[in-house]
């Protein structure tokens, strides 16, 4: 796809059910069944308490329609983790996934933490590891039991 002009601001609490659909439609794209998304849900739903905290970030394009979505979550003094990197399907490949990360991992530096941490979709790891991820282990998944999925780390800066 051919890159599209966009910005990333902070995610407005307006926009929780439009960022969720956003989530819903960029996971349904890698072909998961009904039953699959429907135990994704919960982890899918971008919520107006996280966006009003200040931890959601949206991608738009021009005329400020969505594109991408990020949010962060603390996990403690020396780590974030990237609880959600979704791009609508009609931008993936036009360079928003990777802003987004870079965007989100600096916030996560600013904010003093070292590192930020990544349970990913298997579909989405080669995206991961070409922006410079490391492998640490596969983890159970936050979603659906028994479903294992590989966590990846990002050193993002912070104090030594």
């Amino acid at each position: 796809m051919a890159r599209t002009p966009f910005t990333i601001r902070p995610a407005r609490a307006d926009e929780a059910a439009a960022l969720t659909a956003l989530c819903v439609r960029a996971k349904g794209h890698w072909g998961y069944d009904a039953a699959f998304m429907e135990m994704s849900a919960r982890a899918l739903a971008v919520s107006a308490a996280d966006i009003e905290a200040g931890v959601v970030w949206v991608a738009v394009d021009g005329g400020d329609a969505p594109l991408g979505v990020a949010e962060l979550a603390v996990v403690d003094t020396a780590t974030a983790d990237l609880d959600k990197l979704f791009v609508d399907p009609g931008a993936m490949g036009a360079g928003v996934g990777a802003a987004l990360l870079r965007f989100v991992a600096a916030e996560a530096g600013r904010g003093g933490r070292r590192v930020m941490t990544v349970l990913a979709d298997p579909n989405a790891a080669p995206f991961y590891e070409r922006m410079g991820a490391r492998f640490q282990r596969m983890a159970p998944s936050d979603s659906i039991p028994g479903r294992e999925l590989p966590l990846y780390v990002f050193d993002v800066g912070g104090p030594p």
